[in-house]
């Protein structure tokens, strides 16, 4: 589960990136790489950076709830 995690978080850093790079300089990293806003690799990229920030909600809303006590991983309780 590590892995999903690290997965979905790098994700969304790869997202904001882009979305910073549109809004400072009007730059779209991610539809220069795959050719235009409606090609489908562009397309394919956008969902999975998005399913990955809708994973990255649950983990929010996830940890903030948590009641795994001590020695929790999620939120790092002690």
């Amino acid at each position: 589960m590590k892995g999903v995690r690290f997965i979905a978080l790098l994700l969304m850093v790869i997202g904001s990136l882009n979305w910073g790079l549109i809004g400072f300089f009007g730059y779209d990293l991610i539809s220069e790489i795959f050719g235009g806003m409606m090609m489908a690799g562009t397309r394919v990229v956008f969902a999975i950076v998005g399913l990955a920030g809708l994973y990255g909600i649950g983990l929010l809303c996830r940890c903030c709830g948590c009641k795994c006590g001590p020695g929790c991983s999620c939120c790092h309780k002690k």
